[in-house]
């Protein structure tokens, strides 16, 4: 079974002139565990939308969304669904400056509990291991590099142990060499932890490192 299925979802948005703007005109997209979809395509062609209605932040004009074989309804709260099942990193990664590295990447079990359960530290632990950035568990994001930045907020978004990832444009900010390790970090999460992230870049060669590239058209030049 997909861990996330997006069948034949519309979107459109006004067009400032009485019209509306179709970004999304019907696209379909399934995610298996362990599958790394690279989203492709120029500014314009709707992908970082996707991803918020796979994310479950945006609702469609039309079509349907399924996380983990349940139909995402619309008009219902569904921030159990995102805080258990997904886990979101973005370009320019919202670390909370106040809060060392392990206190980002716990702030999701916070959401769900007044106090980080302690296996929940440990597991956040292990992460930051994983990542190889174990050394700056007590450093403030004002302390470590982009790139570093970029394997944080993975972390963030591991901590739950979410069936999936969806990482919009997260190398944007990066460059070239820690773009890629970000990348290859991701794909290397899909095969350990058997995550599916969809993933939306601009980069070609980012998107390389995807198992799977779905390419997007924007609807209105």
């Amino acid at each position: 079974m997909s861990i996330l299925t997006l069948e034949n979802i519309r979107k459109s948005y006004p067009d400032g002139e009485g019209g509306l703007r179709t970004v999304l005109g019907g696209v379909s997209l399934s995610l298996e565990r362990g599958e790394f979809i690279a989203v492709t395509g120029p500014s314009g062609s709707g992908k970082t939308t996707l991803l918020r209605i796979a994310g479950t932040l945006l609702e469609p004009d039309s079509g349907k969304v399924f996380i983990d074989g349940q139909e995402i309804s619309p008009g219902e709260d569904h921030s159990l669904i995102r805080n258990r099942k997904i886990g979101f990193v973005f370009q320019d990664h919202r670390l909370l400056p106040q809060l060392t590295v392990l206190q980002n990447v716990l702030l999701p079990a916070l959401a769900s509990a007044e106090k980080v359960p302690s296996e929940t530290e440990k597991y956040a632990l292990s992460l930051l291991e994983y990542a190889g950035i174990s050394s700056l568990s007590g450093k403030y994001p004002s302390a470590i590099s982009g790139g570093e930045g970029g394997r944080v907020a993975l972390c963030r978004a591991l901590v739950m142990k979410p069936a999936i990832i969806l990482a919009d444009e997260p190398t944007g900010q990066l460059d070239h060499e820690n773009a890629l390790k970000i990348a290859s970090l991701l794909g290397k999460v899909c095969d350990d932890f058997g995550t599916g992230v969809v993933m939306v870049t601009h980069s070609d060669e980012v998107a390389a490192v995807a198992s799977r590239k779905i390419g997007l058209s924007s609807l209105n030049d």
